[in-house]
């Protein structure tokens, strides 16, 4: 049984975890633009002031997941800043770009693909957007009949 408290203390680490993530992220976007501009698919307009925006979004979601007011806001937009950047992913795998002087094989990127629909569930998870599929119960109260 799932209770409410253990529930939220995971929703509480999975938003530490997911805010420390993206914060770092977005910094590296910021102070480090070369690589997040490596793999920017050609038909992105102006792609030296997108890695800026895509960084300072990063870093304002990773602090909005810490205020309450804010929470389900920065919860939404990180899911959406994590389905805005999938074509660069994409980009990344299916063209062998190399970031660092180093290309990365599909055991890189398969993984990294596939796990982008988790990063949404995390950031709305992590924003009290969704509790699924943690549907606490009260202490004592019985599952559904099917």
């Amino acid at each position: 049984m799932t209770t409410r408290s253990s529930v939220e203390t995971a929703r509480t680490v999975l938003r530490w975890v997911l805010a420390a993530a993206f914060l770092v992220a977005g910094v590296l976007h910021v102070r480090s633009p070369a690589p997040f501009l490596a793999i920017t698919p050609a038909w992105v307009p102006m792609p030296g002031i997108v890695i800026l925006l895509t960084g300072i979004a990063e870093i304002a979601g990773a602090i909005g997941l810490f205020v309450p007011r804010l929470r389900k806001a920065a919860g939404i937009g990180l899911a959406l800043y994590a389905v805005c950047v999938y074509p660069a992913n994409v980009n990344h795998a299916l063209n062998s770009i190399a970031v660092g002087g180093s290309a990365l094989g599909w055991g890189y990127h398969g993984p990294r693909l596939a796990f982008q629909p988790v990063i949404v569930w995390w950031a709305l998870f992590a924003g009290s957007v969704i509790d699924w599929p943690f549907r606490a119960r009260a202490a004592g109260s019985r599952p559904p009949a099917r």
